[in-house]
């Protein structure tokens, strides 16, 4: 008898700096989406593949649901409300040390509830007090209450989402851990390490596109450059003598060589793309989707 499988679009989504990035690396156990304390940090929907042996999750991290103010915002909350509408079954993740759930329908500004299931999901379990978790148990008797950072309730989780897929074949290969290409990854690599190196504005001015990534030599040859929006962020990206810019080369150098497993040669532009999170054409080079109601 042929044992039954599942599988299906699991999006997680929330406020920013709800933990997304964390439970998503958490799930599939392999470090795939940036983590960062600044807030927006995830700009495109990452997607990471947990296989188990009847049971396929296609977990989409999504940028954090936020007000827009500016086109890239526009973008990020596009690809978000994108992400819920392809779910099979939503986890909605909230910050418990923040106090009382908020319905995901108001904190996404969506005029009617999405048609797939949703699981709240109680971030951060480990920063309650005993008082401030019974508090919201009683008010979410069906939340899932996990640590992303710490792994707290990861299997309960898992469970739960689980059973909320439909039978179905895996979509996609076992020992696949993610759809995107490994240039996608680097970029990302090296605008994590630019977000933990640059304070104040610049790292949110920060956008990075791997120009050449040549698997055929010893070492890898990948050239990146990190795009800003005026000539004063260049200047404080490469810093006094270079310095700045060769720092986040030595760090991003090494987490790229952990994920390609093999050694690299990082070669590391800046250059100025004039307010480019403002400008449609900009974005839709970095590969963002301008939602239409938005377009000129």
């Amino acid at each position: 008898m042929t044992a039954i499988t599942r599988a299906g679009i699991v999006t997680v989504v929330g406020r920013p700096n709800a933990g997304k990035s964390t439970l998503l690396n958490r799930l599939v156990g392999e470090k795939l989406a940036i983590t960062s304390p600044k807030p927006q940090s995830t700009r495109k929907r990452i997607v990471g593949i947990l296989s188990r042996d009847h049971a396929q999750l296609i977990i989409h991290d999504t940028p954090g649901l936020l007000h827009p103010r500016y086109a890239l915002h526009r973008a990020m909350r596009s690809e978000a409300l994108a992400a819920l509408d392809d779910a099979d079954v939503i986890a909605y993740l909230v910050d418990g040390s923040r106090g009382p759930v908020e319905p995901l329908t108001e904190v996404a500004h969506l005029d009617v509830a999405p048609k797939a299931p949703v699981v709240t999901v109680i971030n951060k379990a480990d920063l309650l007090t005993a008082d401030a978790r019974a508090a919201l148990e009683l008010a979410n008797p069906d939340a899932i209450f996990v640590s992303a950072s710490t792994g707290e309730g990861i299997v309960a989780l898992e469970a739960r989402l689980t059973s909320a897929l439909p039978e179905s074949p895996f979509l996609y290969d076992a020992e696949d851990v993610s759809t995107q290409h490994l240039r996608f990854f680097v970029e990302e690599l090296v605008r994590e390490t630019a977000l933990e190196q640059l304070e104040d504005e610049v790292p949110y001015s920060v956008a990075c596109e791997v120009e050449e990534f040549r698997e055929d030599r010893d070492p890898i040859y990948i050239r990146t450059v990190i795009f800003v929006e005026r000539e004063s962020q260049k200047h404080i990206v490469i810093g006094r003598d270079g310095e700045r810019i060769r720092d986040i080369g030595t760090a991003a150098r090494a987490k790229v060589e952990k994920l390609v497993g093999a050694r690299v040669y990082l070669d590391l532009w800046v250059k100025v793309l004039d307010n480019w999170r403002r400008n449609e054409r900009s974005l839709k080079r970095f590969g963002f989707v301008i939602p239409e109601d938005s377009q000129s």
